[in-house]
């Protein structure tokens, strides 16, 4: 058994970022399972007009998530191959380009309260979360709950899936209906509201023949590490042909 493998396996699994495990921790916030946690969302510094950032990620291909290209507005070899696949309009092809497709991850710029001294660190959630958060601030009444000196802290929950009877922990926020400072003087705020990361940086970007060759990898089987690690593919097996074809149109 190797065990640096195995460790190497396990930070991979526990940092979707791409970096090292102690930058994942330093840059991102993960809402505890079975607490209650109060936060306060900040006005993000590379995009002072609106303090969401709204990226599409590829899971589980060959990487535990690789950032789409479409994010950069370039050219993306898996989001071609399953936009491929759907034209053809065969049931399989259309499912497996399912699977294919980039998903959607939110994340926002937050202080957690009580660990003010960690800084700024982004906060992910997927699209139920966001359009609470949105329906929120859309209404006049709350207004603007990231300002600094009138905005408001959010408490948020993560229910554990077995006490829901759910497939997966449930995320619940509540906007407090008090005003609140985000600190309490002027330069603790500066602070804040400067030392931020530019959060695509902290995810590694893939080139296209990167991209390809993990698609490919992942479509058709193969042994590597001397037959020690085996790439299983998800393509239903009279999709195959299929696969290839559109394979060798794309990228050949």
């Amino acid at each position: 058994m190797d065990l640096n493998q195995i460790k190497n396996r396990l930070e991979r699994l526990n940092n979707p970022g791409g970096g090292k495990k102690g930058d994942f921790k330093a840059n991102f916030w993960r809402p505890p399972v079975g607490e209650k946690s109060q936060i306060r969302l900040v006005p993000y510094k590379h995009n002072k007009s609106f303090p969401f950032s709204e990226l599409y990620f590829y899971f589980g291909i060959g990487k535990p998530r690789m950032i789409a290209l479409t994010n950069f507005e370039e050219s993306d070899p898996i989001m071609e191959f399953a936009t491929q696949l759907r034209k053809t309009g065969e049931k399989d092809n259309v499912e497996l380009a399912k699977k294919l497709f980039p998903k959607l991850r939110i994340f926002a710029p937050v202080v957690v309260r009580g660990e003010e001294d960690k800084g700024v660190r982004f906060w992910e959630f997927g699209k139920m979360v966001y359009q609470e958060l949105l329906g929120v601030m859309s209404d006049e009444d709350y207004g603007d709950i990231t300002d600094v000196s009138k905005g408001r802290d959010v408490n948020v929950e993560v229910i554990p899936a077995k006490e829901t009877g759910k497939m997966f922990n449930t995320t619940t926020v509540r906007v407090k209906p008090n005003q609140t400072a985000l600190a309490g003087d002027a330069k603790t705020v500066e602070s804040l509201l400067d030392n931020q990361k530019d959060l695509v940086s902290l995810f590694k970007k893939y080139t296209f023949d990167e991209m390809k060759d993990e698609l490919q990898g992942w479509l058709k089987p193969a042994d590597k590490d001397g037959g020690k690690e085996t790439v299983k593919t998800e393509a239903p097996s009279k999709t195959k042909k299929t696969i290839d074809s559109k394979l060798d149109e794309l990228f050949d």
